[in-house]
């Protein structure tokens, strides 16, 4: 069969016009849209595989991002995207929520990404972690602040605490120390647990009382047993034996019936009455340095008993001598031979 030139040239036309529409219609498709910096496609953009002219897709802040301005709509047109209108800007996550005896550095910022310190008030330790980042989903790191405790004090040998609790001691908090009779608190009579977790100082210690009479009794010189004997006139006799005789031995007296007999004593019997007198008198006197002195040693109380006992015998010794010069060297007792010859005729 005989084809006509016309049939050709009608079948030629018909191929050229549908590779024309074909190629007009691949024209006018887009290509998938790309995101840019901090703005990405909607997930429903994702899923599109085909972009027709005329067909729009949905734009979205990336992640840590927030909508400044715009709408975020794009269109394919003549199988081109229109330029979006949309701006994005860092999320701010503000300041951090307040916590008790928590405070916040926030000089780096608090926008998407940035990091803050935590700062606890005197007194106060950080449990956890000591800084936050701000996220997407805000702010990111758990802490806590919490008082610092101080170990439980020291027990202080002779005396004791106001310390009777089991738990142990809390920031600002003062333990006060007494000691028990007899003894001295020597330091601070309290101390206080500071923000380091250690007291401000030392406890104190309680030390027995020491006295001026204490002191005096340590260091005195403990006196031989027979130390008083020691002590001797000059004719060598004990002191202890000498004042023994003289005050057992009886004093000198003149009958009462004897006719005119004197009322008074000799000037011997009045010279041995002054040293019977003077010799008590030293006893006393020796007795009394001996006791008001007890407190200061008796090694001193020597020395001054051997220093009175020289004195009052050189006293005793010249009223002796004095008294014997006046009446002369040597008495005879004459005067008293007729008043005993006539008690002896009674």
């Amino acid at each position: 069969m005989e084809v006509s030139p016309d049939t050709c040239v009608r079948r030629r036309v018909k191929a050229l016009l549908l590779t024309y529409l074909f190629v007009v219609q691949a024209a006018a498709e887009c290509r998938p849209p790309q995101g840019s910096g901090n703005i990405v496609l909607t997930e429903e953009a994702l899923h599109l595989n085909k972009f027709p002219d005329g067909s729009d897709v949905m734009l979205e802040c990336a992640n840590g991002y927030v909508t400044e301005s715009g709408t975020g709509k794009i269109t394919c047109t003549e199988g081109n995207w229109t330029e979006p209108n949309f701006l994005c800007k860092k999320k701010d996550c503000g300041p951090p929520k307040p916590q008790p005896n928590m405070s916040f550095n926030t000089s780096s910022g608090t926008l998407f990404g940035d990091v803050i310190r935590v700062v606890c008030d005197k007194g106060y330790q950080i449990s956890g972690s000591s800084y936050k980042q701000c996220y997407a989903a805000g702010w990111l790191g758990s802490a806590k602040c919490e008082i610092v405790s101080c170990d439980q004090p020291g027990e202080v040998t002779n005396g004791r605490s106001s310390w009777d609790s089991q738990d142990e001691p809390k920031y600002g908090e003062i333990i006060e120390y007494s000691c028990n009779d007899g003894y001295t608190l020597v330091g601070k009579d309290s101390i206080v647990c500071s923000e380091t977790g250690e007291y401000d100082s030392r406890p104190p210690e309680c030390k027995g009382v020491t006295t001026t009479e204490d002191r005096i009794t340590s260091t005195m010189v403990t006196p031989p047993a027979q130390e008083e004997s020691t002590f001797q006139d000059k004719s060598g006799t004990p002191r202890a034996q000498r004042d023994k005789a003289v005050t057992n031995s009886p004093t000198p007296t003149v009958p009462t019936s004897v006719q005119g007999g004197r009322d008074s004593l000799t000037a011997e019997d009045k010279a041995t009455t002054t040293s019977v007198t003077s010799t008590t008198s030293f006893q006393d006197e020796l007795d009394a340095a001996i006791d008001t002195n007890k407190d200061i040693g008796y090694v001193p109380v020597i020395v001054s008993v051997i220093c009175v006992t020289i004195a009052v015998c050189i006293m005793v010794l010249f009223i002796h001598k004095l008294l014997l010069k006046r009446k002369g060297s040597y008495d005879t007792r004459e005067d008293l031979k007729p008043e005993l010859l006539q008690f002896q005729n009674l």
